[in-house]
């Protein structure tokens, strides 16, 4: 009998996920997704990244778009590199509401607009 991986995650799982980058390389962990209130659909995996055992570390909001399950790792793969990630756009704290940001960030990495 041959098993099919379930195609659903629970949130809880998705919390503190390892995320890899094209090289295969940990990049980081998920620290919570933004949801779209509307469609119900993830925008965005807010990354946590480099510091030390949580201090000093940064969060940037990654297209969910631009990830993918990765069944080998047991986490997500990030199509971005560190370089993309310190070149993205910057961010306000109001970047949840700002679709022009939205539009650029979508745009730097590559990702498909949720909207």
């Amino acid at each position: 009998m041959t098993t099919t991986p379930h195609p659903l995650i629970s949130s809880t799982d998705v919390h503190g996920a390892a995320c890899y980058g094209p090289d295969g390389e940990h990049v980081g962990e998920i620290d919570h997704l933004m949801i779209d209130k509307k469609s119900g659909m993830v925008a965005y995996a807010v990354i946590g990244f480099g510091g030390f055992m949580g201090l000093g570390e940064d969060h940037y909001p990654l297209p969910w778009g631009s990830m993918s399950y990765d069944v080998e790792k047991g986490g997500y793969r990030v199509n971005v590199t560190k370089d993309q990630f310190q070149s993205a756009p910057a961010r306000d704290d109001g970047w949840d509401r700002d679709r022009r940001w939205e539009e650029r960030v979508h745009t730097h990495f590559g990702a498909p607009y949720y909207w």
